[in-house]
This record gives C-alpha cells, sequence and structure tokens, in this order.
C-alpha cells in the first residue's frame, strides 16, 4: 500500500506559483508590500507547497493554487485612471451597461458574502461567487477574480473591506483579463 501511495504523489501534477511580472511593492498604496508578503509569499505559495508535499486536503489546496494563480497576475502597479478598453469594454458593456454597473453589481454580491471567498466575473458575463475555495466548473471561465477573503484586505483595510473592493480595480491589467476572454 505505501507504495501504491508513493506512485500516485509521483504522478500527479506539481503546481507552480506564477512568476509575478511586478516587485511586491508595486501594489501599493492598493496592497501594501506586507499585505503581498503576506498574501502571495506565505498563502498563496503555500498552497502549492503543501499539494506539492501531499499535506492537508489536497482539493482545498489544488483550488487555493488555482484561484491565487489566477488573481495575482491580473494585475500592474496602478496608475492613474484604470478602465476597461477594446474587446473587454465592450463584453462588459454588452452585459452590464458600464463599467461602473459592473462594479457596483459585483460590489453588492460581494458584500452578501458570509465569511471567506471569492467573487468574479465568467466568460458569459454572469457573476459568480466561490465559497472558500470550493471551484465548481471550470476556472478558466473566470475573467475578472476578486479574492474576498478577510487576510487580503485586513492589513490594508481592516474592517473595510468595501474600501478593498472599490480600491482593487485600479489594478487590474485589461491586457491580461482581455485574453481571459477566449
Amino acid at each position: 500500500m505505501r507504495e501504491l501511495i508513493e506512485i500516485l504523489k509521483e504522478a500527479r501534477e506539481e503546481l507552480v506559483t506564477p512568476t509575478l511580472t511586478y516587485k511586491n511593492t508595486d501594489l501599493a498604496p492598493v496592497m501594501s508590500k506586507e499585505s503581498m508578503d503576506y498574501h502571495f509569499g506565505k498563502l498563496a505559495k503555500g498552497y502549492a507547497k503543501r499539494y506539492n508535499a501531499g499535506e492537508g486536503d489536497d482539493r482545498f489546496n489544488k483550488n487555493g493554487h488555482t484561484l491565487h494563480a489566477l488573481f495575482f497576475p491580473q494585475f500592474k502597479k496602478p496608475q492613474g485612471a484604470n478602465s476597461p478598453k477594446g474587446q473587454i469594454e465592450a463584453f462588459i458593456k454588452s452585459k452590464f451597461g458600464s463599467y461602473d454597473d459592473l462594479k457596483q453589481e459585483m460590489k453588492e454580491e460581494a458584500m452578501k458574502i458570509q465569511g471567506s471567498g471569492w467573487i468574479f466575473l465568467n466568460n458569459s458575463g454572469n457573476i459568480e461567487t466561490i465559497k472558500n475555495h470550493d471551484i465548481t466548473g471550470n476556472p478558466k471561465r473566470i475573467i475578472i477574480l476578486i479574492d474576498w477573503w478577510e487576510h487580503v484586505w485586513a492589513l490594508d483595510y481592516q474592517a473595510d473591506k468595501g474600501k478593498y473592493f472599490d480600491n482593487i480595480w485600479r489594478l487590474f491589467d485589461w491586457n491580461v483579463i482581455s485574453q481571459r476572454l477566449y
């Protein structure tokens, strides 16, 4: 039996944390260096590490890794006005009327989440939530993903998760998000 367990461990894919295109200081003031060090450096990397080591709940760790591997690469350093352009702008307008309407609808849904989770816009134009890391369906359908676990906003925003939600939009790299449409 022990040999079978070792064979199965070797046969499954190894999770690799994505390399970011920005430094852990680049997302400030929206997300501080301290938040990045903790959230990406410890928690996000920890999901892959624990999964690869066979520690804890495999599904939870794999899904945590998958979500964070979508979350962090969709960001860039905040600079000036940051609104969608091109195909992603047209997609948002066709589904919600305006970018502001999308943000408002997503915020309303996010504020309904009890406990920890995620909120996202899928490639069909629907807003969905995820409790904890319980992914259902194909994660490749996720276009815009917002982490709604307390650890992502508590260091920088304390109890004001609404302010975190309003500010996170300044970080989105619309080129990355546009590529997720297909």
